[in-house]
């Protein structure tokens, strides 16, 4: 059996205020035709189909032509992310599996498969702990205690099916990945990840929420977003994973995706950027930029675009300047978790940490933040 495993899509998504909708339209485009020249049986979409819950019509309607479009194909399986609205994105899902498309985005159907040929593929939707621990009787409050539970509904379905194989899709953050900056933080407890092995014994799983191309093992896959969301994602390869389910073992071909244009990271003083040879090639890419003058360069910008039309961001790290301040903001905050942040911050304007009480207060405004989301 041959899939094609996608992730990610983020449809809606603008990059620094750059409208990415064209882009992702010739990704569909580029999908469609590979779905078609190499004869995909099942085409899976691991989550973040949009990159808002409540998506803007563009978005609805570029999803829609190219779910319409692949279904005149393929058969195609989708779960929700944790950017999607789980219930919004599996609305009319009855009716689209008579159409070949089936979306899955109900926790409490994870064991249930749909069966394309000689594989049951099953869909775990992005688990938000705190929603499954007292439906499933958890006994804590984790994506670990998450993911295992419903895989081991997965597993009980699979052992009365025998001779069929087993696909799961998920949306996780699966230690053996790394994380860019434009993956939203879906950490509880100050834990986000989830062993691998919790995929033991399934033919493939295809993961979403990472955006880039990682392969934990041979089964255990993310195909990353099919665009840079983020300037961290410069040495990224997008696309999707052509996988064929063999008697063997799984046979996996990474297809590139379209790059509508590039993005990148320079950093250096203005007169060497405006001047040097060697930054020729960042001329037609997405830049961000970071000056490294002793002084602020006055119409930095405005100097810079003359060259550089496509400079998104523009940063000044004076050489000298003391190492926290060459740190980006994602390079101090990260591996921290939320609570910490806002915790800082209340730190900052009070001139004294945050007591049990606040902090306590603060836990309790990111867990309705996190339920009213999820529940949208």
């Amino acid at each position: 059996m041959r899939i094609l495993h996608t992730s990610d899509w983020h449809l809606g998504r603008s990059f620094h205020r750059e409208d990415l909708l064209t882009a992702q339209a010739a990704f569909a485009d580029d999908l469609v035709a590979t779905v078609r020249e190499q004869r995909v049986e099942c085409v899976l979409v691991s989550g973040d189909v949009y990159d808002r819950a409540l998506p803007g019509v563009d978005a609805v309607k570029l999803c829609d032509e190219t779910l319409a479009r692949l279904a005149a194909l393929t058969r195609v399986v989708l779960i929700a992310g944790n950017h999607d609205s789980a219930r919004r994105l599996g609305f009319g899902s009855a009716l689209m599996d008579a159409s070949g498309v089936h979306v899955r985005t109900d926790f409490a159907r994870v064991g249930e498969p749909v069966v394309i040929g000689d594989a049951a593929i099953y869909g775990i939707p992005y688990l938000e702990p705190e929603l499954v621990r007292h439906p499933w009787e958890l006994d804590e409050r984790s994506h670990a205690a998450a993911l295992t539970e419903a895989m081991r509904r997965v597993r009980a379905d699979a052992a009365e099916r025998p001779g069929l194989r087993s696909v799961v899709l998920a949306h996780a953050f699966v230690t053996g990945g790394e994380s860019s900056e434009s993956e939203r933080d879906i950490s509880v407890g100050g834990s986000a990840q989830v062993s691998a092995s919790v995929f033991d014994g399934v033919d493939y799983a295809a993961l979403g929420h990472l955006h880039g191309r990682w392969a934990i093992t041979d089964r255990v896959r993310y195909s990353g977003s099919p665009l840079a969301y983020s300037f961290s994602e410069e040495r990224h390869v997008k696309g999707s994973w052509l996988v064929d389910l063999r008697e063997d073992g799984v046979a996996a071909e990474f297809v590139e995706a379209p790059v509508p244009r590039r993005v990148a990271r320079v950093r250096g003083r203005i007169d060497d950027l405006l001047t040097g040879s060697r930054f020729e090639k960042y001329e037609d890419r997405w830049l961000q930029i970071t000056l490294t003058d002793e002084r602020r360069p006055s119409s930095a910008m405005e100097r810079l675009r003359r060259r550089f039309p496509h400079t998104l961001v523009l940063g000044f790290d004076p050489e000298g300047g003391g190492t926290d301040n060459a740190r980006t903001w994602t390079e101090r905050v990260r591996e921290r978790s939320e609570l910490d942040i806002a915790g800082d911050f209340v730190a900052e304007v009070t001139d004294g940490p945050a007591t049990g009480a606040e902090r306590a207060l603060l836990h309790e405004a990111f867990e309705h933040c996190r339920r009213k989301e999820a529940l949208a």
